[in-house]
C-alpha cells in the first residue's frame, strides 16, 4: 500500500512550517518534506514533528544568490557549495531527517561535472556518520532552463561515478516525464538508486489525479519493485490545500478495497 509524504514547500505554504506540518498529520499523511526550512526556528519545527509523529524526509542545501537554483555544480564556489552542505547536513541531524538534496545549479559541460561530483564526494562523506543519504534530482528544461541535471541516466551516471552508497535519485515523476516519458521503464531500470519519488500531474503540476501521468499505475508498479517509502506529493494547489486531497482519500479507498479483496473479506 502506498504512503504519501507532504511536500510543505508548496502544500499549506501559506502556513508557518509548524503548523504545515500539523495539518499534513490531520489530513492523513504519513510523512513530511521540506524545500528551505533553514530560518525557522528549529526547536519549533522539531516540536511539531514530535507532536505529529511525522518523519521529516527531506530538505534541499540553499538555492544561492538571487535567480540561482543551487551551486554545487559551478566550478569556484566549491569552498561556498560545502559550507552549505554541512550547514544543510547539521539542520538536518538536528531534525532527524533523512535526506538531503543537493542543488546542482545552472552549469554545463565538464568542469560542472567535476565540481559537482568533487563537491557530492564532500557531501556523502560528511553524510555518512550522521546516517543522512545524499539526493540529486534532475529537474526539466521549462521548469528551470540551464539547470545541470536534466535526465535520470544522467543522474544514474553522476552516482556510479561518485561510488558512494548513501548517493541516490530523487526520481520527480512530474519533471521527468516533461524531459524523458516512459516513466514505469525508468523506474524500473533506476530501482536500485532511487533514494525518493515525487508526484504531481503533467503539464500542470496539479494534484496527482489527471493529466498525462496514471498514478494508480505509477504507485502499483512502486508496490510491485518493493517501494516501502512514502511517495512525495509535491504539486501546486490550486487554491486551499485542504480542497485538493480528494485523490489522497480516493488512495486510502482503494488501498482498502484491495486489502479486503486480498483477504477475501
Amino acid at each position: 500500500m502506498a504512503r504519501f509524504s507532504a511536500n510543505l514547500g508548496f502544500l499549506w505554504a501559506d502556513l508557518p512550517l509548524p503548523q504545515a506540518i500539523r495539518a499534513a498529520g490531520r489530513a492523513g499523511f504519513d510523512a513530511v518534506e521540506c524545500h528551505w526550512p533553514h530560518e525557522v526556528p528549529h526547536e519549533q519545527v522539531a516540536a511539531a514533528l514530535v507532536e505529529t509523529g511525522l518523519p521529516l524526509l527531506g530538505l534541499n542545501t540553499r538555492r544561492g544568490r538571487p535567480g540561482e537554483n543551487g551551486f554545487a555544480a559551478l566550478p569556484g564556489r566549491e569552498a561556498e557549495a560545502r559550507a552549505e552542505i554541512a550547514r544543510t547536513l547539521d539542520l538536518a541531524a538536528t531534525l532527524g531527517c533523512g535526506a538531503v538534496h543537493v542543488m546542482a545549479g545552472m552549469a554545463e559541460g565538464q568542469a560542472a561535472e567535476r565540481a559537482f561530483l568533487a563537491n557530492l564526494d564532500h557531501a556523502c562523506r560528511l553524510a555518512r556518520p550522521l546516517g543522512i543519504t545524499i539526493l540529486i534530482e534532475p529537474l526539466n528544461r521549462h521548469d528551470a532552463p540551464g539547470y545541470f541535471l536534466a535526465g535520470s541516466d544522467q543522474a544514474a551516471r553522476i552516482i556510479e561515478a561518485a561510488g558512494h552508497d548513501n548517493l541516490r535519485l530523487m526520481f520527480d515523476c512530474y519533471h521527468l516525464q516533461i524531459m524523458e516519458g516512459d516513466i514505469s521503464r525508468r523506474l524500473r531500470a533506476h530501482r536500485d538508486i532511487l533514494g525518493h519519488v515525487q508526484i504531481a500531474s503533467v503539464p500542470d503540476r496539479g494534484p496527482p489525479d489527471g493529466g498525462e501521468l496514471d498514478y494508480r499505475h505509477v504507485c502499483a508498479l512502486l508496490d510491485d519493485l518493493g517501494w516501502m517509502r512514502p511517495i512525495g506529493a509535491e504539486y501546486r494547489p490550486k487554491g486551499p490545500t485542504e480542497a485538493t486531497l480528494d485523490w489522497l482519500h480516493q488512495r486510502r479507498l482503494d488501498a482498502g478495497r484491495d486489502g479486503a479483496a486480498r483477504s477475501g473479506r
